[in-house]
């Protein structure tokens, strides 16, 4: 029975309603009030693949039409099984194992991840992104803000962090659509240079540079960060350290400080986890972000003590990115169709099934977005913390 993929003890809010292939109906009901959901399963082969692997199946069920929504929204069915579905632990020597082989990103071989993802069709983020192209948490400072008041919030939030003056040379590793790197030679009168993987937005990049006249202070390169040679003032990544690989933190941090100035700062924005080491959700590995990972804090930390850098500021955005993954679903909802016309149907279910799993995990299932602040000198960044609150202040 379909049931038998949750346990009706590990059901502590909502309700769900599961129909059979054969008809049959089972109902779990929590103790609390909760989501309320109702799906229909169309293939019995599929249940037993549900309750030997849910975190791929169920994704692929959803996508072919074999788990289908009959009450409610997708949303909730998700909420539910985020609420009640018990965390899967796996032993920490196979975790290793397994991030070994998922996460070998060596040179070549990131690209290739890289280009699964971020070399679509970019009409596809068109339909959901803000007109800066961010395509990663916003930094909501009220729950009234927009996702470009959000968006450009992160950028000044960051930028303050980063203790910019003019003429500093800046490397960006991962260059997004170009956003991030233009804004800060806007704002501070810095030389960028931005590596990326991605051919798709090294093109978009690169155009955008020449369109506002900034071609001549930010360059954006198609390698890998670990090609980069030279010493920078400023470090700054974003939404890149999930593709870095497990296996690969000493060499990342290794590499950061082997870049940095001595009186250099670092950045480091990456969706984490408040649990210890895992691993990667099956269906997102498959179908988003092949060779990815989103690290816990204490691997990260520990590699970060390694490369001989401070730690310098450490601040955790918890519900930040649930926001952003929320606005990003809801404008993917108003232009499905669009979507649909350059793609089929089943890619409208596999990215809504994204952005709402997502969102789901960063609400129930303790993800989260950590920013490190790093340094080689004990002495780099002010002793406290106002220094960013008040750039932001004036820079709004």
């Amino acid at each position: 029975m379909a049931g038998e993929a949750f346990s009706e003890r590990k059901v502590k809010a909502g309700r769900l309603s599961i129909r059979d292939a054969d008809g049959s109906v089972r109902v779990m009901q929590g103790a609390a009030e909760g989501p309320h959901s109702a799906i229909r399963i169309h293939d019995d082969t599929f249940l037993r693949k549900l309750m030997v692997k849910p975190d791929l199946f169920m994704g692929e069920g959803y996508m072919d039409g074999t788990l289908e929504i009959e009450e409610g929204t997708l949303y909730d069915f998700l909420e539910f099984c985020g609420i009640n579905m018990a965390p899967q632990h796996v032993d920490p020597k196979l975790s290793n194992l397994f991030r070994k082989v998922e996460q070998r990103n060596i040179v070549g071989k990131a690209k290739e991840n890289a280009a699964h993802h971020y070399d679509l069709d970019a009409r596809l983020y068109e339909q959901f992104l803000d007109e800066d192209k961010q395509y990663s948490c916003a930094y909501f400072a009220t729950d009234n803000d927009s996702l470009e008041v959000a968006q450009a919030n992160k950028k000044r939030h960051i930028a303050g962090k980063l203790l910019l003056e003019p003429g500093m040379k800046v490397l960006e590793i991962g260059s997004g659509w170009g956003g991030l790197a233009l804004y800060l030679a806007q704002i501070a009168d810095v030389e960028v240079v931005s590596v990326t993987l991605s051919e798709e937005q090294f093109k978009v990049a690169q155009a955008r540079a020449r369109a506002v006249g900034l071609d001549d202070r930010v360059t954006f390169k198609l390698i890998d960060y670990r090609e980069e040679d030279g010493t920078y003032d400023r470090i700054v990544s974003i939404a890149m350290f999930e593709a870095v690989g497990a296996g690969n933190f000493e060499e990342f941090f290794n590499k950061v400080a082997e870049l940095l100035d001595d009186n250099g700062v670092c950045l480091l924005h990456s969706i984490g986890r408040k649990e210890p080491p895992g691993l990667t959700h099956a269906w997102i590995t498959k179908y988003i972000f092949p060779g990815g990972y989103s690290p816990s804090l204490s691997e990260t930390l520990a590699a970060v003590e390694k490369s001989g850098m401070w730690t310098t500021d450490v601040e955790i955005l918890r519900l930040h990115y649930a926001k952003t993954l929320h606005e990003w679903n809801r404008r993917f909802q108003e232009n499905r169709d669009k979507v649909k016309a350059i793609y089929d149907e089943r890619f409208c279910r596999m990215w809504e099934f994204y952005l709402q799993s997502c969102e789901v995990g960063f609400r129930r299932m303790g993800w989260m977005v950590f920013q490190l602040q790093l340094a080689k000198s004990i002495d780099a960044v002010p002793l406290t913390r106002d220094y960013i609150a008040g750039f932001e202040a004036e820079n709004r």
